[in-house]
């Protein structure tokens, strides 16, 4: 017990050190994030997420430690399918380059809390009814299948039941208030159109946690591994997203490895009922070759790149809203 909690306590107390210093270095500030500082700060988040590999490696042993290398990488790989999503909600709502970043960073805490209950029930279904893994099995499959099927497919935002509840329910102001998400009028407190944003960002990530998180299931059930190398992996995403949003383009066929990866995975869980087990070490080999391969096919067949919305200048909330 004493162990656990030393294993535990660490990876928060690591967590929150980290968070308040990206938060009060790139989230304090009212500029907008250059490309080469979000690649030092993303850079620095996979640094961070090695070196706690190492100590997850010496304080439960290799098979923990190659677990959670696993796990990292098949979450690191599928959040970034994420920067798609994020990029569609922010060209929507016309939100400013300025505002970004305090929306992703809220938006992905408040999805940390919503994976940790995901994770904790997955785990507890899975120890009561072990045939729960087969779902998660074939649900990978599917959406693997669907995601690379569906590649240009585009996000139904007004269709999203978060913006229609808000719609409906929630007193907006009608423009944007800088980057708060209350402001008062006339002596009442109205939410913001960002805030809207925020909780879109929120809800959005959770659906992705669906196809992510069983993703690890098929690598281990240690619910620390799960959750840490889940962490890791969302928390970096923030800069990687400023680092990235303007060059996804130039890897098109990405999307396809990551479909590639939830059928892979999917497969890999599947294959448990009739007794055959895919070694971690093997599964990282198949991970490493189709990002490479998806990464190096695009720069190979690269294709004309779209206009990049993350750098629009208009900070007027949608018309409609």
């Amino acid at each position: 017990m004493s162990d656990q909690l030393l294993i535990w306590g660490g990876f928060g107390l690591l967590v929150v050190a980290m968070l308040a210093l990206d938060l009060g270095v790139l989230g304090g500030r009212d500029q907008i994030i250059g490309i080469r500082e979000a690649l030092v700060w993303s850079a620095l988040w996979v640094v961070v997420a090695l070196v706690f590999n190492v100590w997850v490696y010496y304080f439960k042993g290799a098979e923990a430690g190659l677990n959670f290398l696993a796990g990292y990488l098949i979450e690191r790989a599928l959040s970034l399918d994420n920067i798609f999503v994020f990029l569609v909600i922010f060209s929507y709502f016309r939100v400013s380059p300025l505002h970004q970043y305090k929306v992703i960073f809220w938006g992905i805490i408040g999805a940390l809390v919503l994976r940790a209950l995901f994770i904790a029930a997955g785990i507890a279904l899975i120890a009561k009814f072990h045939w729960i893994i087969y779902v998660f099995g074939a649900l990978l499959v599917w959406t693997g299948i669907k995601m690379a099927m569906g590649k240009g497919e585009e996000m139904d935002l007004e269709g999203n039941p978060v913006v229609r509840g808000c719609r409906r329910f929630i007193p907006l102001t009608k423009g944007y208030e800088g980057d708060r998400f209350f402001a008062r009028r006339e002596g009442k407190r109205l939410a913001t159109p960002l805030l809207v944003v925020l909780l879109v960002v929120s809800v959005m990530d959770v659906v992705f946690a669906v196809d992510s998180v069983p993703a690890v299931f098929a690598i281990t059930l240690d619910p620390f591994i799960v959750f840490s190398s889940n962490v890791f992996a969302v928390l970096g995403l923030r800069a990687l997203y400023f680092a990235l949003a303007g060059l996804m383009a130039l890897f098109h066929y990405l999307h396809y490895g990551l479909a590639m990866i939830l059928v892979f995975v999917g497969g890999k869980m599947l294959l448990t009922y009739f007794e055959i087990e895919i070694s971690v070490a093997a599964a990282l080999g198949v991970l490493a070759f189709i990002l490479a391969g998806s990464v190096i096919a695009s720069m190979l067949y690269p294709q004309p790149a779209p206009p990049d919305p993350v750098h629009q200048p208009d900070d007027q909330s949608k018309a409609d809203l």
